[in-house]
């Protein structure tokens, strides 16, 4: 038993050292040359795609607390001619709230201009973007383009299934 267990060993020696051997070979065959022409020599290109890359700020916002805590900063920015609202680092709301979304509002003053405990919001004074992907940290949303940023006047996170606006903020250049 013990010269099958050798012999299984030896063989797969061989093979593993006859392997290494020619993936060394294979590469010592190659170019140097050829691997570095594919870096480019210009530091152009690489600004170029670092400009393109730059988002533009339209409006900005602090979120004030509704319903729960809500803190952080919020963006409206443009980059290719697409709008997104960006969470900031600083973003926090409460994790208690089931179905929360990320809402533009058409009201400048969305916690004041509702009711406490909830602050309900009526159909048709907001768009809904999407879910809160978490909530805390740095996020962003793409907003559709056939939304005209102009007739909202703030962004809030919404608690669709009770009616519920955890926190708001006035967007503002």
């Amino acid at each position: 038993m013990n010269f099958r267990h050798l012999l299984i060993l030896s063989f797969s020696s061989i093979v593993m050292v006859s392997c290494v051997s020619e993936v060394s070979n294979s590469q010592s065959k190659e170019s140097p040359v050829a691997v570095n022409t594919a870096v480019p020599l210009s530091s152009t290109p690489t600004k170029t795609l670092a400009q393109s890359q730059e988002s533009t700020a339209v409006k900005s916002g602090t979120f004030v607390s509704g319903e729960h805590t809500t803190q952080g900063k919020v963006n409206l920015t443009t980059k290719d001619g697409k709008s997104f609202l960006e969470l900031e680092q600083s973003f926090k709301t409460s994790e208690s709230g089931p179905d929360l979304v990320v809402i533009l509002h058409r009201s400048d003053n969305v916690i004041g201009s509702t009711k406490p405990p909830s602050y309900p919001l009526k159909n048709g004074d907001y768009i809904i973007l999407a879910p809160l992907k978490k909530y805390s940290g740095a996020q962003k949303y793409a907003i559709p383009n056939n939304i005209n940023l102009a007739d909202y006047k703030s962004a809030a996170i919404w608690c669709r299934k009770f009616n519920a606006t955890f926190g708001a903020a006035n967007l503002s250049n």
